[in-house]
């Protein structure tokens, strides 16, 4: 099973489970932008403890994932995950926490469709600025160059405002503007 693969895999069993959810990460930077190469998947999901049991009934089988980590996300670091048994490929499930931000993604998350299936994508905003976040926790020219990457793209069709001002709160201005501004560059591949 090969990235793709995965991804319909596991966009047909969320949708299956009726959760409230979006793709984030580096998928959704491909998405918006210029794609590169990447192992893993990662979805934002709104969670109630009372469909743990759909994710598990829905996961389970080709997928290792345990129940324990699942409820566990209710707490920080609002994270697990689940192993594809087919490929060994890893699917990263975070809960979002109750902060103005990813209270601010989620209600701007956007429906597509990928590859004939039918998707909530974080915003190409959103993507930028949480990439800039994931940089300032773990430093990575990876996280730049993808948010690099989604403003060559969508340069003429990004809200600079929204940025500015969700930048501005999140500490991170000075990183945004040099993004904007070409300073920052999408890595060649």
């Amino acid at each position: 099973m090969n990235e793709r693969e995965l991804l319909l895999d596991c966009l047909r069993r969320l949708n299956r489970t009726g959760v409230a959810d979006y793709l984030t990460g580096s998928m959704a930077s491909n998405y918006w932008g210029v794609p590169r190469t990447t192992h893993d998947l990662e979805f934002v999901v709104q969670l109630p403890m009372s469909a743990v049991p759909r994710i598990m009934a829905e996961f389970s089988g080709d997928f290792y994932i345990d129940e324990a980590a699942v409820r566990a996300a209710f707490q920080p670091p609002r994270q697990f995950n689940a192993i594809d048994t087919r490929s060994a490929l890893k699917v990263d499930f975070w809960l979002p926490k109750h902060e103005p931000f990813d209270e601010a993604m989620f209600r701007r998350r956007v429906r597509v469709t990928l590859f004939h299936e039918s998707a909530w994508i974080a915003t190409a905003e959103d993507v930028i600025l949480q990439k800039h976040l994931w940089n300032r926790i773990s430093p990575s020219e990876r996280q730049l160059g993808d948010a690099a990457g989604v403003v060559a793209v969508q340069a003429g069709a990004l809200d600079k405002d929204y940025l500015r001002r969700w930048a501005q709160e999140l500490l991170i201005s000075d990183h945004l503007e040099r993004l904007l501004s070409g300073e920052i560059k999408p890595k060649q591949t």
